[in-house]
């Protein structure tokens, strides 16, 4: 099957640093290019996988028209039979030249009519593999990060030693019903599956009428030491057995709480809410637009333009959902202009 990357994240199978390989830009510029050279009519093709947006793009600035131009975009529930089917109709329609990014299509359609199988560009490759070097030194610095936590017991420090052990940190006493512990970025994303959730936090609650825990990532231990005082405080705010993760940026992430849920239908999202740092009407505001987005990935921008705010906010919106499993990265979108680059996002809340 084809883009594998965005699958393999929604399978929780991915456990290193992985790009894909984007097929709009260079590669379909290429492809049109040949099409061209062989005498093909690329104003009628048929393409899969790639959406509109994308093939519109590119054809308007090479100049070509697209209005019988007709595309598939990439879809979870599509099999490579669903995409074959789609060419045969567009072929019979009048469409001159079916395009495809999937080999398996490409053998079948090719003994049918005129097929080209879209391969990434030399420039697309690169693209794809110095991001993937860039998230692995990103990923390396991030790593060994300190991280701090901070966490206020009501009983001394029962169970606790032992749950820290585990967690390969150290601790200390930092105050008479405070204790200090010590670790680094990776150990901590590992045991919180990857800051979502803190199992430790449930098993000293059954020792401790309080256990309130504050953890802080940064560069320097003040950093840190100051990230993880803000976590405890906001911990000790949403209830007496909460954990919560402090990051640079101004995002807090709530890691667990045994605080009871509101009733009854905005309750998920209230729970959410605590995690994230995002009110409820906002939440349900993300949800109207993920579901007038459909399958198509969004835009901080399209997000900010929804919300009517600013655009560096709806990219902290996006972070802190990413940071709590909500919304999936899926790569960027080449806007044609100098500056950032936008980044796809899936919402999943």
């Amino acid at each position: 099957m084809w883009c594998p990357t965005p699958l393999a994240r929604r399978a929780n199978v991915l456990h290193r640093p992985a790009a894909f390989v984007d097929y709009t830009g260079a590669t379909l510029l290429q492809a049109t290019v040949r099409l061209l050279r062989d005498g093909h009519d690329v104003a009628r093709i048929s393409i899969d996988t790639v959406t509109g947006a994308d093939v519109a793009a590119t054809f308007g600035e090479a100049g070509l028209p697209v209005d019988q131009v007709r595309c598939l975009p990439y879809r979870g529930q599509l099999s490579s039979d669903d995409v074959v089917a789609f060419h045969r109709r567009q072929h019979r329609a009048g469409a001159r030249v079916a395009v495809t990014c999937i080999s398996s299509v490409y053998e079948v359609l090719r003994h049918e009519m005129p097929a080209y199988r879209l391969a990434p560009s030399a420039h697309s490759v690169r693209t794809a593999l110095r991001q993937v070097l860039l998230h692995a030194d990103s990923q390396a610095q991030e790593d060994a990060q300190i991280a701090l936590g901070l966490a206020s017991l009501s009983d001394g420090d029962g169970g606790l030693l032992k749950e820290v052990a585990a967690l390969g940190a150290t601790l200390a006493r930092f105050a008479p019903d405070t204790y200090l512990i010590v670790t680094t970025r990776g150990p901590l994303h590992d045991a919180t599956a990857g800051f979502t959730t803190l199992p430790m936090l449930r098993r000293l609650a059954d020792r401790h009428e309080r256990v309130q825990i504050g953890f802080g990532l940064g560069r320097s231990a003040a950093e840190a030491e100051n990230l993880a005082r803000r976590a405890l405080s906001r911990a000790r705010r949403v209830g007496p057995t909460t954990a919560v993760l402090s990051l640079r940026g101004d995002t807090d992430i709530v890691l667990e709480t045994t605080m009871p849920p509101p009733q009854p239908a905005e309750a998920n999202l209230a729970v959410v809410a605590q995690r994230v740092g995002l009110s409820v009407p906002t939440l349900l505001r993300l949800r109207e637009v993920r579901a007038a987005a459909g399958e198509t990935p969004l835009t901080s921008r399209e997000v900010a333009e929804h919300l009517s705010v600013q655009q560096r906010t709806a990219r902290r919106m996006l972070h802190r959902l990413e940071l709590a499993g909500l919304a999936e990265r899926l790569g960027n979108l080449a806007s044609g202009t100098s500056g950032r680059p936008l980044t796809l996002y899936r919402l999943t809340l």
